[in-house]
């Protein structure tokens, strides 16, 4: 199932749209924890070139009333599985990607430290697409595969690094689906 090689901390044979929302992980430091995420812009809308446009700091808040409260916003995410399969990566995973904010997982703050975000285009409350599912644990075993920190009991949701300040990827992501594609 592990079909993605990781070159140069980049998946290849992805799209590639960089993003200068990152910076070096603290010395010492290394990815431990993957974290899911769910993103739409505008919210509910699929297929758009916004969340591109945020992660490269170009949101237009005129485009849509939600934009004028996240359009100043400096984030990122190390990569985005579209509803249709597309990956696209914004951030190389040896950088500190600026997706979790407030965060921290098993008594450990900060989680963009030691964090791959990997993003779901979605939102909190509709089913994801098959296909995301089979492209997430693609990319989780090749995290995997790639750095001997993480582990397969390491992944957790935005919602389980910020508790009460974040909700996704939310109620509709089937976690069991995505721990049987990743199992050994």
């Amino acid at each position: 199932m592990n079909d993605f090689s990781i070159r140069n901390h980049w998946l290849e044979n992805v799209r590639r749209v960089p993003s200068e929302n990152h910076d070096e992980r603290p010395a010492g430091s290394k990815p431990t924890l993957i974290v899911v995420h769910c993103i739409s812009l505008p919210p509910g809308a699929f297929g758009g070139k916004d969340i591109d446009r945020l992660f490269q700091n170009r949101l237009d808040p005129k485009v849509h009333p939600d934009y004028v409260s996240i359009s100043r916003l400096r984030v990122s995410a190390h990569a985005l599985v579209r509803r249709t399969g597309e990956i696209t990566q914004y951030v190389p995973f040896s950088m500190r990607a600026w997706h979790a904010g407030k965060s921290s997982f098993d008594g450990q703050p900060r989680c963009n430290d030691f964090s791959i975000g990997i993003e779901l285009e979605g939102t909190d409350d509709s089913p994801f697409a098959d296909v995301q599912y089979h492209r997430l644990a693609q990319i989780i075993l090749s995290l995997i595969d790639q750095y001997p920190t993480l582990s397969r009991d390491r992944v957790a949701g935005h919602s389980d690094i910020a508790p009460g300040r974040k909700t996704d990827p939310g109620i509709q992501f089937n976690w069991e689906r995505l721990f049987k594609l990743i199992a050994g």
